[in-house]
């Protein structure tokens, strides 16, 4: 399939729809409802919005769309099987698309993360982890392990158990005390990395607020830690040197199940399949979604280690339900088939490496742009990158205000705060690296 830039036969008017039902996720809908931003159609690495606009899409959707947009083999895929089979429940029967995916997932996960539990979500991904992790302490005799530790200005999920486990402060503030006992470590911006490409020399010694908790609360207590390899949702956090292969050692030597939530990071974001590999650290278990199905159906999936799933298995009672967990759409039918097609796309284009090879061109590109007055920081490892700006007013004021330029200036970024997060497709070419850098460049010299 090619990806040529194509025109939007549309209307030159937007549409006409009523905005008062609709309740928007994550948006302050009345601003929105004001000077709505629709999307129409997609192709390539292209939007096109309900007035005709071409806008690049420089965030792969919400860092989903590595493939490109409007892929046919995927939505062929999804048709063919729905005609053939749009449901089966997931208790007690299964189909053969739901096996084949795991098998396939299966042989892309490091280590022995060989079996592959499939949900809707990346929150549903890191809620099932937890009770992997609660489930796995428990069928070993130590089932009074029932904390969990996280970090600061960690991202995983809406659902309860993810967003107990969040280290932003707005997708905790509105919902109480949340789960007890999870303690977060400190996050690792430190200024002393600040506009570094890739890993940071320095806060490696960060991963010993995991030894204090140990101390503090007892290791015997701790269930499991979970790390954003890189800290996605936040602003691109990528991890100091030596600091994930601490966690791992702790870990090892404290009994706890260490978890990466690969939702935003996994498939080709960092170079590798997953970052774990990138990184060469080997987590117990590891959530993913997002480019499961290059966004084009809802699913997510977790990665489980084969000691870790055994254990739980020999525990259980011959002819019991091993683990008492899971939803209707567990791996529908559906997603399944966008998921086989997914993968078949990345390997038959080479698009991991594709994105490894454009990675060096793609961070340059980007700091060319220290030093406008308006940027504060840059970050950024493989194919995903962060601009921090200096604040004005209210936090996040001038980033909500820079985000809508950008898409009115032709780019689409997701913005967390004060920070736009950068993440193309990995079909992108050095040409879309200049469109995104040149729209940025003179989007900021405005705000």
């Amino acid at each position: 399939m090619t990806h040529a830039d194509t025109t939007l036969r549309a209307q030159v008017a937007p549409l006409q729809l009523s905005m008062d039902e609709y309740w928007m996720p994550f948006t302050p809908n009345r601003d929105f409802k004001r000077e709505p931003k629709m999307v129409v159609r997609a192709e390539g690495m292209y939007l096109w919005s309900d007035r005709g606009e071409k806008i690049l899409d420089g965030s792969a959707g919400l860092f989903c769309v590595n493939a490109g947009h409007g892929r046919k083999e995927i939505a062929d895929a999804v048709g063919a099987q729905l005609r053939e089979l749009d449901f089966i429940a997931p208790f007690t029967r299964g189909h053969p698309r739901q096996f084949e995916l795991a098998t396939r997932v299966a042989e892309l996960t490091p280590g022995d993360l060989n079996r592959i539990f499939f949900v809707n979500s990346g929150s549903e991904a890191v809620d099932t982890a937890m009770k992997v992790a609660l489930a796995y302490h428990q069928a070993r005799g130590q089932g009074g392990r029932n904390m969990f530790i996280s970090r600061e200005r960690a991202y995983h999920g809406v659902n309860f158990g993810g967003v107990s486990l969040a280290g932003m402060i707005n997708n905790r503030r509105k919902f109480g005390p949340t789960l007890p006992g999870i303690a977060h470590m400190r996050h690792t911006h430190l200024q002393e990395n600040w506009y570094t490409q890739g890993q940071g020399a320095q806060g490696a010694e960060l991963a010993e607020d995991l030894v204090r908790f140990s101390n503090l609360y007892g290791a015997e207590n701790i269930a499991a830690c979970f790390v954003e390899p890189i800290a996605g949702s936040t602003g691109c956090l990528v991890p100091p040197k030596g600091y994930l292969e601490r966690l791992r050692a702790i870990c090892d030597a404290n009994g706890i199940v260490l978890v990466f939530d690969e939702v935003i990071c996994g498939f080709g974001r960092t170079g590798k399949t997953f970052a774990a590999q990138s990184f060469g650290v080997t987590p117990d278990l590891m959530t993913m979604a997002k480019g499961l199905t290059n966004g084009a159906q809802p699913m997510g999936a977790v990665a489980i280690s084969e000691r870790i799933h055994d254990t739980i298995m020999g525990a259980a009672a011959e002819g019991a339900v091993e683990f008492f967990h899971g939803y209707t759409y567990s791996g529908h039918p559906g997603p399944c088939a966008a998921g086989l097609a997914t993968l078949d796309i990345y390997r038959k284009e080479g698009l991991f490496e594709r994105g490894a090879a454009l990675s060096p061109y793609f961070l340059d590109a980007l700091w060319s742009l220290k030093g406008l007055p308006a940027v504060a920081d840059l970050r950024g490892y493989g194919m995903l990158a962060a601009i921090d700006i200096h604040p004005e007013g209210a936090p996040g004021r001038r980033g909500h205000a820079l985000q809508k330029k950008l898409f009115d200036n032709g780019l689409h970024l997701k913005a967390t705060g004060d920070c736009v997060i950068v993440s193309p497709p990995l079909i992108a070419e050095k040409t879309h690296v200049d469109v995104i850098v040149d729209i940025l460049r003179r989007t900021l010299a405005t705000i």
